[in-house]
């Protein structure tokens, strides 16, 4: 891995520092939510319905949370909202120490945890291209798909243990505390005020935001995709069901940690997307091996070889996800970065969201396995059909796209040093 960001940006060595803690904790309620509402109804229809409580609050506040970014000091935001997913946090514990568990209350907090997590998600993502070189940022993509995928890996791997052996409310608790330890490694970051010229936060501001990334087809393309092979390929709502075929909770563990595993291993030899160029194309092809290996999955006939089918879309993912990022990081302007932020928390929130409800009424409708295959040949389909209908986002190259080259050069000209470019906050 290109470690550079790391060596050069104490910022972003606290930001991954609290990405790694975070994440773990953010994990263990991943898993322990979905496999909570099955335990309590057995209803794979209600546990798809988690995610799609989450969808409008984060449709809303994701957006909303965009506009603050640009808008406001990004690490006070990112703080605000650290502890009120500590106090939710808190609340899934208590609920689940209950006598009667609500389950109602798992919809109403994980609509709310969406909500917060919409908010600060802006924040933190725009925060990365002011504490990083602007040709360093493909490095730092690969770093935070690597944070990502540790706590992916450790997450749900001890969250079916811990459930199984301690209960719920052990593996809420536990994300309580990563939280309380994730703020006082933010609040070592230096603060990260908005430019002199910084749009306020308003409706108009999200509008300019959004024709801002419409007038972009490279943008929009990093968008669609995502969305469509999340929508078609995405089924995590599915894991509880199918790990009944493998001996219920400790498969299930391994299920989730199977897509960060193949994200990991992709990480950590990943030093090779800094000479890739074209990184629409490479989008397109990554989203296509990731609907084909969901759809392998669901003939397949062992749990190690579904394990290693859902490892291959992990890494598909990852990579689509590098690009993606430095596609977004090396091309938008600074005073729009926290409301494409937001935009492009839809387009990767939106799809899984949306998937898992797809996941669960597909199962309703025609069992588990089948709703996997269905959804993985659906993918590889919708990616060709956008490969063809977006030829600019297909055909790009950052050696000659107008809009890299004007940021690289608008980052050079900067009398500010490029790792850590700041302009001093509005009065």
């Amino acid at each position: 891995m290109d470690l550079r960001p790391l060596r050069d940006s104490r910022d972003f060595r606290l930001l991954m520092g609290s990405g790694v803690i975070t994440m773990f904790g953010t994990f263990l309620t991943y898993v322990t939510v979905p496999l909570q509402m099955k335990q309590l109804t057995g209803s794979p229809v209600a546990v798809g319905l988690v995610s799609l409580a989450e969808f409008v609050p984060m449709v809303v506040f994701g957006l909303w949370g965009g506009a603050i970014a640009d808008a406001l000091d990004r690490r006070r935001v990112v703080l605000l909202a650290e502890a009120g997913l500590a106090v939710l946090s808190a609340l899934l514990m208590v609920n689940a120490l209950l006598p009667n568990p609500q389950v109602w209350a798992l919809y109403v907090i994980g609509a709310l945890m969406a909500a917060l997590d919409s908010l600060q998600r802006p924040s933190l993502d725009a925060m990365v291209p002011r504490v990083v070189r602007h040709d360093q940022l493909t490095a730092a993509a690969a770093l935070i798909s690597f944070r990502w995928n540790f706590g992916a890996i450790i997450g749900p791997a001890l969250a079916g243990l811990i459930v199984a052996g301690y209960g719920p409310a052990t593996t809420y608790g536990i994300d309580v505390v990563t939280f309380l330890v994730s703020l006082v490694l933010l609040w070592r970051v230096r603060a990260v005020p908005p430019r002199a010229d910084a749009a306020r936060a308003s409706l108009r501001s999200l509008v300019e935001g959004v024709r801002y990334a419409v007038r972009r087809p490279d943008l929009m393309g990093t968008y669609l995709v995502d969305i469509a092979a999340m929508f078609f390929a995405m089924s995590t709502a599915l894991y509880p069901f199918l790990a009944d075929e493998f001996g219920g909770p400790q498969s299930l563990g391994l299920l989730y940690s199977a897509a960060a595993v193949g994200s990991l291993l992709a990480s950590v030899t990943s030093g090779w997307t800094n000479h890739v160029h074209r990184h629409g194309r490479g989008v397109i092809i990554a989203a296509a091996i990731w609907g084909a290996s969901v759809a392998v999955a669901a003939i397949a006939p062992s749990l190690w070889l579904i394990f290693v089918c859902l490892a291959v879309a992990g890494a598909a993912d990852m990579i689509s996800g590098i690009f993606r990022s430095t596609i977004w990081n090396q091309t938008i302007p600074d005073e729009y970065r926290g409301r494409l932020a937001g935009i492009e928390l839809l387009s990767y929130s939106t799809g899984p969201m949306l998937g898992n409800g797809r996941a669960g009424l597909m199962a309703y409708l025609g069992g588990t396995r089948f709703s996997l295959g269905a959804g993985g040949l659906l993918c590889i389909g919708a990616v060709a059909a956008l490969a063809a209908l977006l030829p600019k986002f297909r055909d790009y190259d950052a050696r000659t796209d107008e809009h890299a080259l004007a940021e690289r050069t608008r980052r050079a000209a900067s009398t500010l040093p490029d790792s850590a470019e700041e302009a001093p906050a509005k009065p």
